[in-house]
């Protein structure tokens, strides 16, 4: 598939999870279109085993570590700044991590916040008012489906639902800044090593009856089609996007919104 380049080449672009799944693909997407990447993760060898993959790997860092710790979100901070200003900011870190009670624990659910949401915040806090600063910038939250409509666990929902909020109210209040505050609301799709992926591995037959019920278009989506949304949300192009999350699910949606 050929993408349209925008205006990304030579952009600084941090992407959050990128050491699997829809970060990986996105990270080997920026780079083909000449972006810098600067990517996290918590597997040094999958981050290190990527970067030797991508367009010009030396023109890419990468940063190890938990982001679900303060500590660690302060020091990607510190190392994203001496990187270089940062044009470009790609939440894909998430997930439902396998919590499907409905009465969850306090614990799981503060880990699943942690995951979706407060750990993106965070780097928000930290990064955006540089972009502030230089009134450019965008940022791009990679939420889900569950967020409009309740298909997937109530913790699952539930954060994605806080996500959408998030992008929102961000995106309005920093409107009149420069900075582009969006997000993507994806339904089904693959990614290497993905949620979908797994299950496919777990229970294949059920996987296609999941499909047949789900899928509109009789198929999973595939993180690929993803990416010319992405490549456009990171474009000064989307400056009235800000605030928005766009679904990308394939017709899958049953909300109007």
């Amino acid at each position: 598939m050929e993408y349209d380049y925008w205006d990304l080449k030579n952009k600084r672009v941090l992407i959050t999870g990128a050491s699997k799944g829809l970060g990986s693909v996105c990270a080997e997407a920026f780079a083909k279109v000449g972006a810098e990447l600067m990517l996290t993760a918590r597997s040094d060898d999958l981050l290190c085993t990527l970067v030797s993959k991508l367009e010009m790997p030396s023109n890419h860092e990468v940063f190890v570590g938990d982001l679900c710790e303060m500590e660690k979100i302060q020091e990607l901070a510190a190392r994203a700044h001496k990187f270089g200003p940062i044009d470009v900011i790609i939440h894909v870190m998430g997930g439902g991590l396998g919590y499907s009670d409905p009465l969850l624990e306090w614990d799981k659910f503060q880990e699943l916040f942690k995951i979706n949401i407060s750990s993106a915040a965070e780097i928000n806090r930290l990064l955006l008012p540089s972009m502030v600063k230089r009134s450019t910038g965008n940022v791009i939250h990679v939420g889900s489906i569950a967020g409009r409509e309740a298909t997937g666990s109530v913790g699952y929902n539930s954060v994605k639902a806080a996500l959408a909020a998030y992008i929102r109210t961000l995106g309005r209040e920093l409107a009149d800044t420069g900075v582009v505050v969006t997000g993507i609301s994806p339904g089904g799709f693959w990614a290497p090593q993905n949620s979908w992926e797994r299950f496919r591995q777990r229970d294949p037959d059920l996987l296609k009856q999941v499909i047949a019920q789900k899928q509109p278009r009789m198929k999973l989506g595939d993180a690929s089609e993803l990416i010319p949304a992405m490549f456009f949300l990171a474009s000064r192009q989307a400056t009235m996007m800000t605030g928005c999350s766009v679904p990308i699910d394939g017709g899958e949606g049953l909300t109007y919104q």
